[in-house]
């Protein structure tokens, strides 16, 4: 009979004043204005940095983003790679109606893929600023986050050896599933949800673009989505049941689906190739509130998942980190807690004006082919006032940019 050999106990514990924990857009970009400002913080991922380098996801910036990340010198690769978008096309009841958002706002996206954007916030955090990031590690716990002296510890792949991090704060960056949202309290904290009763099939073809610009179509077999990613790759959406399996939709059947459904008198035919992504996004959102508790404080999807209906999930946990980093700068720099007592009415205020943006254009998309006549008639009267109202075109146009919320 063998006795398994204990995992060595933890070491000693580093000091440091934030932990963040998850190394998305949220998260480095805390930890790159935190590096700027010259505060010490170690950034704790359990992928490793290829990984995360290319993990696909959103790819929609909305302008004031971008002008936020350029200012704190985090978007130079971008401003020059990215394509700006300006206009995006309805398709629908045989018809095709391009809705020129930039030319009612003055402002306009950019394209530039998720994994584009942690790359060059990774480069700058390690390799440029010197930042500590540690990639691959296991077992992530909080310790005596309600407290004055929290922790975070973490187990070392490669000696097994678990590691601790005493801290002043910690910053929950890991997305819905990680350990910082779990570590909210359940008579603390509550969540709202909101399950649209659809999946989107999600699909990345190495093809080139069929349109220059996003095309949505509007359709009572489903809604269908056409978004270029690259002059040689394209992502499709294609409506489908909540909790359908892939392995339900072979390639041609996806191709037969995407022609019908974004087909239109005088659109070019959708050029095909390999599709080498597919998987079913179930379609639902949820809002934690509050969004800290004792010295720790969500950002992202940690706090607040907004289905990809609006493209606005990167651009929330952009706007989480920029007020999380600059409210821990002031704490620990000048003693001014004020931006860390606002911090979760300040991100709800933009996370709820977003969500309702979400549930409103889901109605749009997905009335046609919910089987309701109402909603159908309902979902096309919508379209057809946003696209024939000078008013209504504009607020939805601000709305879709992310414009008229406070930054």
């Amino acid at each position: 009979m063998t006795t398994p050999t204990p995992l060595p106990g933890p070491t000693p514990p580093e000091r440091t004043p934030v932990v963040i924990v998850g190394a998305g857009p949220a998260g480095l970009t805390v930890g790159n204005i935190l590096r700027a400002a010259s505060v010490d913080c170690v950034v704790l991922e359990t992928e490793s940095r290829a990984f995360i380098e290319r993990r696909p996801r959103a790819g929609f910036l909305e302008e004031w983003a971008v002008r936020a990340l350029q200012g704190r010198g985090l978007a130079d690769r971008l401003v020059e790679r990215a394509p700006v978008h300006t206009e995006f096309e309805f398709r629908f009841a045989g018809e095709r109606r391009r809705f020129p958002y930039t030319e009612i706002t003055g402002h306009h996206h950019y394209v530039y893929p998720q994994p584009l954007l942690v790359t060059d916030l990774v480069r700058e955090y390690a390799d440029v600023r010197g930042g500590d990031i540690r990639f691959g590690v296991r077992d992530v716990e909080l310790h005596d986050i309600d407290g004055e002296r929290p922790s975070v510890s973490y187990v070392d792949p490669a000696t097994g050896e678990r590691h601790v991090l005493a801290c002043e704060f910690v910053a929950g960056c890991d997305g819905a599933r990680g350990v910082t949202r779990a570590a909210l309290p359940a008579e603390h904290a509550t969540v709202a949800r909101h399950d649209h009763g659809v999946g989107w099939l999600a699909l990345l073809a190495e093809a080139p673009p069929s349109s220059d610009c996003v095309v949505l179509g509007v359709h009572s077999r489903g809604f269908a989505g056409h978004m270029a990613r690259s002059p040689e790759v394209t992502r499709y959406y294609l409506e489908v049941p909540a909790g359908d399996d892939p392995a339900n939709w072979p390639d041609d059947r996806v191709w037969s689906e995407l022609h019908t459904r974004l087909a239109a008198p005088g659109a070019r035919p959708l050029t095909e190739g390999p599709l080498v992504e597919k998987r079913v996004l179930d379609m639902h959102n949820y809002v934690t509130e509050p969004m800290a508790y004792g010295r720790l404080y969500l950002a992202g999807d940690a706090a607040h998942l907004v289905a990809p209906i609006a493209a606005k999930g990167m651009n929330l946990a952009l706007h989480d980190a920029l007020l999380l980093a600059d409210a821990l700068i002031a704490h620990l720099g000048k003693g001014d807690d004020s931006g860390l007592r606002g911090y979760s009415d300040a991100c709800l205020r933009r996370v709820w004006h977003y969500q309702e943006f979400s549930q409103w254009l889901a109605e749009l998309l997905h009335g046609p082919s919910s089987g309701d006549p109402f909603r159908a008639g309902a979902a096309t009267a919508r379209l057809r006032r946003v696209l024939g109202s000078p008013a209504a075109a504009s607020t939805f146009a601000e709305l879709f940019i992310g414009k008229g919320t406070d930054h």
